[in-house]
């Protein structure tokens, strides 16, 4: 039985969508606060159970009878060490044979302030004695691709991330391998550094923008406090708005490329490249 974490997200369910096409439904848990979220997986035959990784209780009750468990990294800055901390402990007390974990690329070196939760959750891993993979995971390129309503109305791509290259890969891409890992047997003690094929700097981003919209879109290079007072000025929180700017520098020191191509290797085709993402959501 297979268990996905956070499996109302956007990442999770996508997971579970890639999980279906070779496991039956019955062998999958989608874990998830609110059970309500996922009537539609349910009427899949997919079994839901209620978990909070605040709460270790409901984590026993959901992995009762668990092989395999995903890890969604939780989206609560601050305080995921701590609750990944509690699935861990509750994967152990469960005697899963693998724990897979959604980490970020090249977690133990990158300059990406984002690092530090998943490093601290990645030696819980190692201390815990709980058979695991990484699945550390670059950018989204949906993380840019958010930003488009804002391109067009104000005609430019601003960021912090300079000349440095990014890797990124469709959600999709990333589920895919992470559905991949979760059905193989051989991935204990395994660490994927995933990332997207190709690769492109921002001024790319907004040249490939401009290219299919037929407009001229410029990239604005900022220094990270004035990208971070122009995305507080759009309305976004002050935490968000400071993990973005500072992953835009981060990403201007190479901590969002890679060229290994692990990603399409595992799932066996090339990551959805950035142009086809690009006509998607401008349509």
């Amino acid at each position: 039985m297979i268990v996905v974490t956070g499996a109302s997200g956007q990442l999770g369910r996508l997971v579970i969508q890639s999980l279906l096409k070779t496991v039956p439904a019955a062998g999958i848990v989608a874990a998830v606060r609110q059970p309500a979220a996922v009537a539609d997986l349910a009427a899949l035959g997919v079994q839901v159970r209620q978990a909070d990784y605040a709460q270790p209780a409901t984590l026993d009750a959901t992995f009762q009878g668990a092989t395999k468990v995903l890890l969604i990294s939780s989206s609560a800055l601050g305080e995921r060490v701590a609750q990944h901390g509690n699935v861990i402990d509750a994967a152990r007390r469960a005697g899963v044979a693998l724990l897979a974990y959604t980490s970020l690329l090249h977690a133990d070196t990158s300059p990406l302030g984002l690092a530090a939760e998943h490093t601290a959750t990645e030696a819980l891993l190692r201390a815990s004695g709980v058979p695991h993979v990484l699945l550390r995971n670059g950018w989204y390129t949906e993380n840019y691709l958010a930003s488009l309503p804002a391109v067009l109305q104000h005609g430019a791509v601003i960021g912090s991330a300079g000349e440095g290259r990014i890797a990124s890969a469709a959600r999709a891409d990333y589920a895919d391998a992470a559905a991949a890992v979760l059905t193989r047997d051989d991935q204990a003690g395994q660490v994927h550094e995933l990332a997207g094929d190709t690769s492109y700097t921002l001024a790319e981003f907004a040249a490939e923008v401009g290219r299919q919209t037929g407009r001229a879109i410029p990239y604005v290079n900022l220094p990270e406090a004035d990208y971070r007072g122009a995305l507080l000025g759009a309305g976004l929180p002050e935490p968000l708005a400071h993990l973005l700017a500072d992953s835009d520098v981060g990403a201007s020191k190479g901590g969002l490329f890679d060229d290994g191509h692990r990603l399409s290797a595992l799932i066996g085709r090339p990551t959805t490249a950035l142009a086809a993402m690009v006509e998607a959501a401008l349509r």
